[in-house]
């Protein structure tokens, strides 16, 4: 039986105040009756409102920023209308300009052009991940800078005389990237690089002399590369013994240096210079946490540092010459994103993200203390008080080795208030899950579940061994991790221990399969999110265009040639038989990493045990549900399964 629900306490204030407005006042003179003291302040219970999925999806998603030749406006991206699309606003904010309007793709601003009002904008075919890049004309008009049939196109940048831009795309062979220069004018384009030997493209020299290529080897060990377009020369600028990492990040302006991150020696990325005329490495910054990203201000004035703080970004912004920071003054709980520095390198556009607050666009005159928030993001039917904010929690699993986590408990959970609870793993497997804003983790805690988001071993973010400790142990220490974190719940005075779920994306999905076929006595309910149910046939079918890292991949996971029975012994769906708990599976039609057939199977063999299995298809998104009316219908179906399975005793709660 279900209790009829309270006024919140917030609304009896209100409706009191109302009733005590209408009331005459008492005429002291008279009466001798001294005024009473004011009331103390009530309390309100939290969360006030339990929200239906509508209200989290209402909030708008604003992403990217690049501003206009006079830097008087920036382009961005919104799916504020339920779909993405390139959006302009004025740089002291104000009012939304559309630049496109697609009602059924999602397209997202890449670039404005450097001298005029026209601007670049990508988009795929239903989420199937083969992006082409548009140019946008003064008059609206898009033309496919990409044409063509099953290729994948990125932009990436402007020349640095505005005389040009590139575009990087596989069109010649599937497997492999080249790179174009696109004349600014006429488009006319020349093939800068034509990747025969399947490298990965990670920059390009102001000046146009100078390629940084990667050569991975594994997940945990590449090669950096430098391609001399003068002398039609490659040099390998990292020869090493051992595992090492090394990304390129960006040339310096004056093109003489190579900045790169590296964990070579150490657990964690430091930031290195090569210098180009002497062949000379050094160290520019480390960190007891991994660096991520570096970025230099057009003309150099400026170097961005992004640094993953357990779970957490931090960004610096350094004045070069005199290495002074750049402080920004009263901003809100949460973290800087997407900094973008405009060319004249005098204001500078951001986001801050934080536990309950989604990306929200900020502009700073670079001198000035304080920026200017030009965007409201969260939905205004939401109170941020009735989001919480997220803690990192450890634990060790079973074989002594150190869990991190992120936890969302909800205001509600007490220990004479205990709620069900969802491990929720994060897709990779190398990926991590973090700190800021989740609209699903909120969601789901506003309704009465307390989500642990893992990061078990092999996640990204904690040191390279942590990293490589789940190659080839997939379904087996990896998975223990989760059954362990289900543990650390039970050890919380809050959680029912007898309603714990594991739920997942991608990666995260296969290992809520793989709970449910290889440990079936640990969670009550599973939720697939497009995960892998074969390994076999996801490492067959990988997209060509992630021909230089197969081998990376079949390090990690296993090789399907000569390890088929391993990968057999490690896909649920080969073991389907062994699923005895309520299932939810939800996927994209056109998911070119995890294929749908992932889901159908394992969908089809489940179901055979007579147990409740539920399968929801989007026609029109891959691997993500990134439009508002299938966000709508997936998260709305997922609570619903939920509260039906976890939280209840199995039959479908009444509206």
């Amino acid at each position: 039986m279900t209790c009829p629900r309270l006024l919140s306490s917030s609304l009896i204030v209100a409706l009191l105040a109302g009733l005590v407005a209408c009331a005459p006042a008492p005429d002291q003179s008279k009466t001798g009756v001294e005024a009473a003291a004011a009331p103390a302040p009530v309390e309100v219970s939290r969360p006030s409102k339990h929200h239906p999925v509508e209200d989290f999806i209402d909030t708008t998603g604003i992403a990217g920023a690049s501003f206009s030749p006079d830097e008087s406006r920036i382009l961005f991206s919104s799916n504020k209308s339920g779909i993405w699309n390139a959006y302009t606003m004025p740089v002291g904010g104000g009012e939304w300009v559309p630049v496109t309007t697609s009602t059924t793709e999602n397209i997202y601003a890449e670039a404005w052009f450097p001298n005029d009002d026209r601007k670049l904008v990508s988009r795929d075919q239903g989420g199937n991940e083969l992006d082409h890049v548009y140019v946008v004309d003064v008059d609206g008009v898009e033309t496919d800078l990409t044409p063509g049939e099953n290729l994948k196109a990125q932009f990436a940048g402007f020349s640095d005389d505005d005389a040009a831009f590139y575009i990087a795309t596989n069109e010649r062979d599937e497997k492999f990237f080249d790179l174009y220069r696109y004349d600014i004018k006429s488009y006319e384009r020349t093939r800068l690089y034509e990747n025969k030997e399947g490298y990965e493209i990670a920059a390009l020299s102001p000046d146009e002399r100078w390629l940084a290529l990667s050569k991975t080897r594994t997940t945990n060990d590449n090669n950096l590369f430098l391609f001399d377009r003068q002398n039609n020369k490659t040099i390998d600028l990292t020869p090493h013994e051992g595992n090492a990492s090394y990304s390129a990040e960006i040339f310096s302006p004056d093109s003489a240096s190579l900045l790169y991150l590296s964990d070579e020696g150490s657990e964690f990325k430091r930031l290195r210079r090569y210098m180009i005329a002497d062949s000379k490495h050094e160290d520019v910054q480390d960190a007891p946490w991994d660096i991520v990203y570096v970025r230099y201000s057009h003309a150099g004035k400026y170097l961005v540092v992004g640094t993953n703080v357990d779970g957490s970004t931090q960004v610096s912004i350094t004045e070069v010459a005199s290495g002074q920071p750049v402080e920004i003054a009263d901003l809100p709980a949460g973290e800087i994103r997407g900094v973008t520095i405009a060319r004249s390198e005098q204001r500078m556009a951001f986001y801050v993200n934080g536990d309950r607050l989604p990306s929200e666009l900020y502009m700073l005159e670079l001198g000035q203390p304080v920026a200017q928030r030009l965007t409201t993001s969260l939905s205004d039917k939401i109170d941020p008080a009735d989001l919480v904010d997220s803690a990192v929690v450890r634990f060790n699993s079973s074989d002594g080795m150190e869990i991190p986590n992120i936890l969302w408990k909800p205001h509600q959970a007490a220990a004479s208030n205990k709620l069900p609870a969802l491990v929720w793993v994060h897709g990779g497997p190398g990926g991590q899950t973090t700190r800021g804003y989740n609209t699903i983790a909120q969601f789901l805690a506003n309704n009465g579940y307390v989500v642990l988001g893992i990061n078990n071993r092999g996640s990204s973010g904690y040191g390279k061994t942590f990293f490589a400790a789940d190659d080839q142990k997939h379904g087996h220490e990896p998975l223990q991790d989760c059954v362990d974190a289900k543990k650390y719940l039970q050890s919380l005075d809050y959680v029912d221990g007898e309603r714990i779920g594991i739920i997942g994306g991608s990666y995260g999905g296969y290992m809520v399969l793989a709970a449910l076929a290889f440990q079936p006595d640990e969670f009550k309910v599973g939720v697939d999110i497009f995960g892998v149910s074969n390994w076999l046939r996801t490492l067959e079918s990988i997209p060509p265009y992630w021909e230089s890292f197969r081998e990376a991949l079949y390090q990690e996971i296993g090789n399907p040639e000569t390890q088929r029975e391993m990968l057999i012994a490690i896909s649920p769906v080969f073991h389907a038989e062994n699923i005895n708990k309520p299932l939810m599976v939800l996927q994209g039609k056109n998911d070119p990493r995890v294929i749908l057939p992932e889901s159908d199977d394992i969908v089809a063999a489940v179901r055979k045990n007579n147990v409740p299995v539920e399968y929801v298809v989007f026609d029109d998104e891959g691997h993500g549900f990134s439009k508002k009316k299938n966000q709508i219908e997936g998260y709305g179906k997922i609570l619903a399964f939920l509260d039906t399975y976890l939280k209840g005793d199995g039959v479908a709660a009444q509206p």
